[in-house]
């Protein structure tokens, strides 16, 4: 038995919680509803009471009213209790009693039961009035006959039942009054509720099609009450991130495609040469051997490109010596013979990893030999704070009301000048010399062609 388990019961907030409509719109229904509800139940009580109290005033009143109107015809002058007679004598007699001192003179016929009660009542004396159950509920009230030199007391009773009746009825009068209140409280919100809530269902149909499709639109364009405003608002921020997330995607798919679009060309012509007759032994292993740093080449682009998507550690420690790095990427990128790489003074040394410098300083050589038409240089020489990487050549140069568009990604100054391109490399060029702490710019005076300085930490 010590293997059983039990479930636990389930408490009371947790029924609750289970048995709560699943949308706003019901249980908002549901809490108006039931304060409705507790709040015409105080006032059903409360009316009912009054109206229960009230009646039995009315009957009291009535009773002391036919008392009054008995007294009239008993004569306590006397030494003796005399009751008079009169022309309305049934009709006063009627559930009335008369005592004189405590000596019953005159009682209804068939009175039975009540007469006891009527007894007890002229026995203690004054004005008092009870409730009795005697075939049906009674009222029956004693009053002494004022004046005289003897006492007298007289005691009427009254049948409640119509009284009752007509509390009953008010009862049932006011639990009908608060279905149909309940009723229409519950329609009424569930409807309000429900035009009040459209504009959300309307904000959130517009939010998923506008995030889907990277859509401009915003809802801080359209006028809301203050609390949907405030909704608006969020939501804005919410597709605003989710279209700087859609513009990073973009923007690594394309550089990706912009950076491996030259090792891969490598690779197909590599193939493609490999294909057309036999080669020998030294030539296949030259092939594979281009091949192999071709695609190591894609890789680092990949891992560069992926660690600065994900915030990663560009400037991971790490040191590049910048001529030989620089006479490697010349080698990858098959540039022409009228390239020219030098460096002053010492050895040089940047303070970033080799494979971030090539991807740095890639972009701007490969621009400068597609647009040279005799000359591109390389030279790398020590600044106060740092390293610096001229790349220049004898081009048409950038065209000046392009300059200010030149690091901006897509942009290029003539799309049908023949070069092939996307507008992606110079805006990466500098966005990863600024991931490590550098700089590339543009000489706007520099003539003929152009002239971009790379600015690095030196290592």
């Amino acid at each position: 038995m010590s293997g059983i388990r039990h479930r636990p019961r389930p408490t009371v907030p947790a029924l609750l919680r289970r048995a709560a409509p699943p949308t706003l719109r019901g249980r908002l229904s549901l809490v108006a509803l039931t304060t409705a509800a507790l709040l015409m139940l105080v006032l059903t009580v409360a009316f009912n009471t009054v109206a229960r109290h009230r009646l039995h005033h009315q009957a009291d009143d009535e009773l002391r009213t036919r008392a009054a109107a008995v007294a009239t015809t008993i004569d306590t002058s006397g030494a003796t209790v005399r009751v008079l007679e009169t022309s309305h004598d049934a009709l006063l007699d009627a559930d009335v009693w008369i005592y004189a001192g405590g000596h019953l003179l005159e009682a209804p016929p068939s009175a039975g039961r009540l007469t006891r009660v009527a007894d007890a009542l002229a026995g203690r004396g004054g004005r008092r009035c009870v409730t009795a159950d005697v075939d049906g509920p009674l009222r029956p009230c004693s009053q002494p006959v004022p004046g005289g030199r003897s006492e007298a007391t007289v005691v009427t009773a009254l049948d409640l039942s119509p009284y009752r009746s007509s509390a009953d009825t008010l009862l049932l009068g006011s639990v009908a009054l608060d279905v149909v209140m309940l009723a229409c409280t519950y329609a009424l919100t569930r409807l309000a509720v429900g035009r009040a809530l459209r504009p959300v269902r309307t904000m959130t149909d517009q939010a998923t099609h506008w995030s889907a499709v990277a859509s401009v639109e915003r809802f801080g364009r359209t006028r809301h009450p203050a609390e949907l405003a405030r909704l608006g608002t969020s939501l804005d921020a919410l597709l605003d991130r989710i279209r700087t997330l859609l513009r990073h995607e973009r923007q690594l798919t394309g550089e990706l495609s912009h950076e491996l679009r030259t090792p891969l060309s490598r690779i197909v012509a590599e193939l493609d040469w490999w294909q057309t007759r036999p080669r020998t032994a030294d030539e296949i292993r030259a092939v594979h051997r281009a091949v192999a740093e071709a695609a190591q080449s894609m890789r680092t682009i990949c891992d560069t490109l992926l660690d600065d998507a994900r915030g990663g550690a560009l400037t991971a420690p790490g040191t590049a010596e910048i001529l030989p790095t620089l006479r490697r990427l010349t080698e990858v990128l098959d540039a022409p013979d009228h390239l020219t790489v030098a460096a002053d003074g010492p050895p040089l040394e940047a303070g970033v990893p080799p494979a971030l410098l090539e991807r740095i300083v890639s972009p701007l050589l490969a621009n400068a030999c597609r647009y040279a038409r005799s000359q591109v240089a390389v030279r790398a020489y020590r600044a106060p704070d740092g390293v610096r990487i001229d790349v220049l050549d004898d081009g048409p140069g950038v065209p000046r009301p392009f300059a200010g568009q030149l690091f901006e990604p897509g942009r290029r100054a003539d799309p049908g000048d023949g070069h092939g391109g996307a507008g992606l490399g110079l805006p990466l060029a500098r966005r990863l010399a600024r991931s490590a702490g550098g700089e590339v710019t543009y000489d706007p005076v520099h003539t003929p062609g152009a002239r971009f300085v790379v600015s690095l930490p030196a290592g």
